[in-house]
Formats: structure tokens, sequence, C-alpha cells
């Protein structure tokens, strides 16, 4: 295993591709399109920081339907 591999955040992408007109995030993973882009150009802290926005994001999202 290569020393890279060990330390590579998965994608938060879990294949569910449809943007929220009032949000304006995605309904599967709750990034803006800015933040998929973005994504692979990412540092590995930047990575983990928006991780743990989207678990927000999420908690806020469902607390509202």
């Amino acid at each position: 295993m290569s020393e890279n591999s060990s330390t590579e955040i998965q994608s938060p992408c879990i294949s569910v591709c449809a943007m929220d007109d009032l949000t304006g995030l995605c309904q599967g993973c709750y990034r803006t399109i800015d933040e998929i882009k973005a994504w692979w150009d990412m540092g590995l802290e930047e990575q983990k920081n928006l991780l743990i926005a989207l678990e927000e994001r999420q908690l806020q999202q469902v607390s509202f339907d």
C-alpha cells in the first residue's frame, strides 16, 4: 500500500446527484457545485473540514424536512 492511499479521504458522493434549487446543495452529499468541483484539488485538512460541515448541513436539512 502506498503512503498516499492511506491518507486519502473518500469522496462524500453517494451517486445521488441532484441539486436542490432552494438550497443550492446536492441532495445526495450536501455539497455545493463549487465544493464538488474542488474536492480532488483540496488538501487533506480541507477535505476533513468539509466533511464536518457536510454532517452539520445534513442534520440541518433533516430537521427541516
